[in-house]
């Protein structure tokens, strides 16, 4: 339990940073490199704010072991808990411009909800895949 609470972290740390440097990479794409700048402190929030993100997406997914709860609802769980820490760090960090009308605010909501859609689907189908293959191991 110890070793796979440490694991959690880890990769919930690991995602957390790749997702938040990925967008800041697009980010730079998308506004030209040469005009954008991240500064010491803004690098130093994405990373620490990126790790608590990812500890609230990885630790909520601890819901998948509880078998009696259907599928729809640990996922509605998870990204409910993963979400509502997203919000709370990306408005506490600035990472959402609230101060830019209802309007960016949605797009941010919209874009957030596609790339964490997109991860839990990555994991779902690696752990998909893995089952299934220790499943042929089983039955010879």
């Amino acid at each position: 339990m110890k070793l796979d609470l440490i694991e959690r972290l880890a990769m919930g740390a690991f995602v957390g940073c790749f997702i938040v440097l990925l967008v800041m990479v697009l980010i730079s794409l998308q506004e030209g490199p040469q005009n954008v700048s991240f500064s010491g402190t803004t690098i130093i929030n994405a990373f620490l704010g990126s790790i608590v993100v990812g500890w609230g997406f990885s630790l909520s997914g601890l819901i998948y072991e509880r078998e009696d709860i259907a599928l729809p609802l640990q996922v509605i769980f998870q990204m409910g808990i993963g979400m509502s820490i997203l919000f709370i760090v990306a408005i506490y960090l600035q990472w959402m411009p609230i101060n830019l009308g209802i309007g960016v605010i949605i797009e941010w909501v919209i874009i957030a909800c596609i790339f964490a859609a997109i991860s839990w689907f990555g994991f779902y189908m690696y752990y998909y895949l893995v089952a299934r293959d220790l499943n042929k191991k089983l039955n010879g």
